[in-house]
């Protein structure tokens, strides 16, 4: 049986640093994907599913659900590790309720947790706008993928907190501090 956590926060929340630093202190149980790496790399690959999803990522719009199912189910069937961290998705009451359907129709993968790093929109806003990672880490494309964010989000949050996998860390402290307090929900709740 695979355990699978979600980690969803604001852009610029700092859910992936928080992944990536669990999935590595814990590399002999833990894997951690972020949706965005896993939609970039199909990107970097100039295959003709990246230029679909490149479409719409360089606009700051939600790549089509199907698309983002089919990369995210590919990534839990073939973790090595049983424990899989997968950060920045769901996105939409649609890609929630799609996974869940995947989720209750096998019984290889339970969804053992939903972490919700929260942090406001302004030191949101200046995290992503201080990184430039991308031609996606612009002040007008960070209000498109915030507002985006935060349309579904109390539906998402009520729907997890409904079968009481919802956490909330706050994501304004140090990231020792939210990584470790993370790590051990994780780790507790299993």
């Amino acid at each position: 049986m695979k355990n699978l956590f979600l980690i969803i926060g604001a852009p610029g929340s700092g859910k992936t640093t928080d992944a990536q630093l669990i999935a590595q202190r814990n590399s002999t149980s833990m894997v951690h994907y972020s949706t965005g790496d896993l939609l970039r790399a199909e990107i970097a690959k100039e295959s003709e599913r990246g230029k679909r999803i490149a479409q719409f990522t360089h606009k700051g719009d939600l790549v089509p659900l199907d698309i983002v199912i089919d990369t995210i189910i590919s990534a839990i069937k073939n973790a090595p590790k049983d424990i899989i961290i997968i950060d920045g998705y769901p996105r939409s009451v649609e890609q929630m309720q799609a996974l869940d359907r995947v989720l209750k129709a096998q019984e290889e993968v339970c969804l053992q947790g939903v972490i919700e790093v929260k942090v406001s929109e302004p030191v949101a806003r200046e995290r992503v706008l201080g990184r430039s990672r991308g031609d996606d880490d612009n002040l007008e494309v960070f209000d498109k993928r915030m507002q985006i964010y935060l349309e579904p989000l109390e539906n998402i949050l009520d729907f997890y907190k409904a079968l009481e996998v919802h956490q909330e860390i706050n994501g304004e402290r140090g990231i020792e501090e939210i990584v470790s307090e993370i790590e051990q929900h994780i780790k507790t709740t299993l």
